[in-house]
Parts: C-alpha cells; structure tokens; sequence
C-alpha cells in the first residue's frame, strides 16, 4: 500500500492506494496533519511507502513523521519522471505539475494531453505525442478572482462561487458572479482552443476542486477527474522506487 500526501496551502489531502485503487481518502487541516498520520497508520499498517507533494506549508518536523512510518519520498524537481522535461527551468516547475503531467502520461500514454487544473491558480500543463513536457501557463483560480474584485476595490462585496441563471449580471452580485464564473470558463475554452489549433487530436484533461463546478460551463470535450493529482503522484511513488 502507498500513502499519497498532498499539501496545500492550508489543507492536506491523504490518499491511500492498493495498486492502482484509492482504498481511503480524506482532508485535513495542515495543522492536524501529524494527528491524522498517526492514525492512518494504525488503521492501515500494510501502508510501506510514502509520497508528500508540499508547496510549503508542511513543515520539516512534520514531514519526519512520515519517514518514521514509512519509505517515504518526497517530490522535487530532482525525482524521475517517465516522461522528457523540456521545460526551461525545471527547478522552479511546481512539483503539484509534475505529478499531473505523469497522471496525462500514463492516462493517454504517446498522446498529445494538455492537463487544467482549476484550484488556487488554474495551470495548464502540456505533455505531447513525444512524451515531452512542454510547460503551459498560470493564472488566477476562480475565488482568486472574488477574492481580487473585493480586496482590490473599497466598495465590492467578497462573494463565492454560485450558479448564474443568466451572463448579464442585474446586480452588482450578479455581475460579480457572472465575470468571475463566465471569465474563468471563456478563458479555459479560449486556451482549449488555442492548443488545439497546434496540437492533433488532443486529450483535455479537468481537474481541481472546481472541476465539476466548470465542467458544465465548458463548450469543449473534456475528461473531469477531480483525483487526477492523486493518482499522478501514486505513479509517481511507484516510478521512484525503482
């Protein structure tokens, strides 16, 4: 059994996988982080190795703890990968990145894949027919923008996400709702299109905690796997050990 760790910044998602079958999965607050793993391994001690996925919020003491359990791993830009990376600086690449690109590699091996996950940020990762890790952009996830109208403005409300019953907005809510949702999902099918005017039959794939907010709201054909990640950095695990 393998004990997939991935930590945001300001939760962690713990994943357990026999072989390729994610057998438990649960969220936690970064600070109960040592709590949880502890327990974990008490209810599965079949659990040998490890893998943390860290944009920094984990410290170094709790990342130990993990060691102490188990064979543990833990992700930079110094791990194999199965795939060629060509991005040009391979050091600052998010290691959350390199994980869905190996996802997309083993999901549709030899294929042109671009992979979107919609979070914090939303990124776009593009891995093609070469097996080739070309990179792909950043920008600001979906309550980033909520978040920019209301702390950037004096008189704007902060809101959440909600679903719109029409794209002309006849409130300042409204509006909000409708430049932040309609903006996000014409700017993800904008970019869609734009890979594939240059890349042949090519594999979109969704993933994120707003997967499934947005994938209804998309013109294109995708694949939506909110565990996507998990699963990337499971391969990931299994490639390292060797």
């Amino acid at each position: 059994m393998n004990l997939i760790v991935d930590a945001g910044n300001t939760n962690v998602k713990l994943a357990i996988f026999k072989k390729s079958e994610i057998i438990h999965l649960e969220t936690v607050v970064v600070d109960l982080f040592v709590e949880a793993v502890k327990r974990i391994f008490k209810e599965f001690p079949k659990i040998e190795f490890s893998i943390i996925s860290s944009v920094g919020s984990i410290s170094e003491e709790q990342i130990k703890v993990l060691a102490i359990f188990s064979e543990l791993h833990e992700l930079s830009h110094a791990s194999k990968v199965p795939f060629k990376n060509s991005y040009a600086s391979p050091q600052t690449l998010g290691v959350d990145r390199l994980a869905l690109a190996t996802a997309a590699y083993y999901y549709n091996p030899h294929q042109n894949n671009l992979v979107i996950d919609a979070g914090t940020c939303v990124t776009y990762d593009m891995i093609n027919d070469f097996d080739e890790y070309l990179g792909g952009a950043i920008s600001p996830g979906l309550q980033m923008r909520y978040n920019a109208m209301h702390y950037q403005t004096s008189k704007l409300p902060l809101l959440e996400k909600k679903e719109l019953l029409d794209y002309i907005g006849n409130t300042t809510e409204n509006c909000l709702h409708s430049g932040a949702v309609n903006g996000i999902a014409l700017e993800i099918d904008g970019v869609i299109d734009l890979y594939k005017a240059r890349f042949k039959n090519l594999t979109v794939i969704l993933t994120g905690g707003d997967t499934l907010f947005l994938s209804k709201r998309l013109k294109n054909t995708i694949f939506a796997d909110s565990k996507f990640l998990l699963k990337g950095l499971n391969y990931l695990l299994e490639y390292n050990k060797h």
